[in-house]
């Protein structure tokens, strides 16, 4: 009887162990792999259709032949318009390159498809093919023209907000950095040349300069005027916070003559929209019910007669 439960009890131990090993004995070989550092993983790489147009791009920009006495002034367009990459350039050239030839081709088929004579072929060929090379240039001139005029709009925000900074008590430079901080959710475009200018000045430019490299940057002839304030009055040892207010008083009156300048402007312009677009519309509405009243009436009595 003691043989027996003792070969029980062996038995019992026996199956817990086997049963207890084969569920941990899985699990050992998943923590360690765990563990372990993995390499990377490389998946298959499928380039997006904009990186594979921008690469065409570039690459065509890479062969067009480009006169490096234009250089320096294509520069300065495509910094003005917010294009500060270094392959700015080169793939300038090539959107003109691609729009060229593809203005060029529509050109064609259009002409293809409208006319049959030579001549007139490559008459529309040609003039496709001029409008798809003023294209990027004409865009360029707009780009720069709305972002002067986004930094022109926030230049008053961005000068009080800078009267308030001095006259709490910070310096300059800044209160350059927290106007520029403050302020990039509602103006964006002026907020980053602020943030370039402070960029230049931990570089270790003087603050003259980099308050000219900023002026040059924009173009802005209102930010010239504040540039050469804050350099007077580095230069002579003024009171910053009064020049600053001076200054805001000064473009809020250029506002308002502005504005005042565009509403006399209002009537001259106009004359046109009212001449070609709501006369003939009075006149129909007017007039149309007598003429068609006349003609339905004074036709049958002539004809009687």
């Amino acid at each position: 009887m003691l043989e027996l439960e003792a070969l029980l009890v062996c038995l019992l131990v026996t199956g817990g162990t086997a049963w207890l090993a084969w569920r941990v004995a899985p699990g050992r070989p998943r923590a360690v792999d765990r563990l372990q550092p993995r390499g990377q993983l490389v998946p298959g790489f499928l380039p997006a259709p904009s990186q594979i147009w921008r690469e065409l791009v570039s690459w065509a920009g890479s062969l067009v032949p480009s006169a490096p006495r234009n250089l320096p002034l294509l520069k300065r367009r495509l910094v003005r318009a917010g294009y500060r990459n270094p392959s700015a350039v080169r793939f300038f050239f090539g959107t003109r390159a691609c729009t060229t030839v593809a203005f060029g081709l529509g050109g064609l088929f259009a002409a293809l498809h409208a006319y049959s004579p030579t001549d007139k072929l490559v008459l529309v060929t040609g003039a496709a093919a001029v409008g798809g090379y003023i294209t990027p240039m004409q865009y360029l001139v707009w780009r720069i023209r709305r972002r002067k005029h986004a930094i022109q709009k926030g230049l008053p925000n961005v000068l009080d907000l800078l009267v308030v900074c001095v006259e709490s008590g910070l310096g300059l430079d800044q209160a350059m950095i927290q106007v520029a901080k403050e302020l990039r959710a509602a103006h964006p475009e002026i907020c980053e040349e602020i943030a370039v200018m402070n960029l230049e000045l931990r570089a270790g430019k003087r603050r003259v300069e980099a308050l000219h490299n900023l002026a040059e940057r924009t173009g802005v002839e209102d930010l010239k005027k504040l540039v050469a304030v804050l350099v007077q009055t580095d230069r002579f040892g003024t009171s910053i916070a009064q020049s600053l207010r001076g200054h805001a008083d000064y473009l809020r009156v250029m506002a308002r003559q502005r504005a005042e300048e565009r509403a006399a402007k209002l009537a001259v312009k106009l004359v046109f929209p009212i001449f070609f677009c709501i006369l003939p519309a009075l006149f129909v509405v007017t007039v149309g019910p007598v003429l068609t009243r006349l003609i339905r009436d004074l036709f049958p009595m002539i004809e009687n007669m």
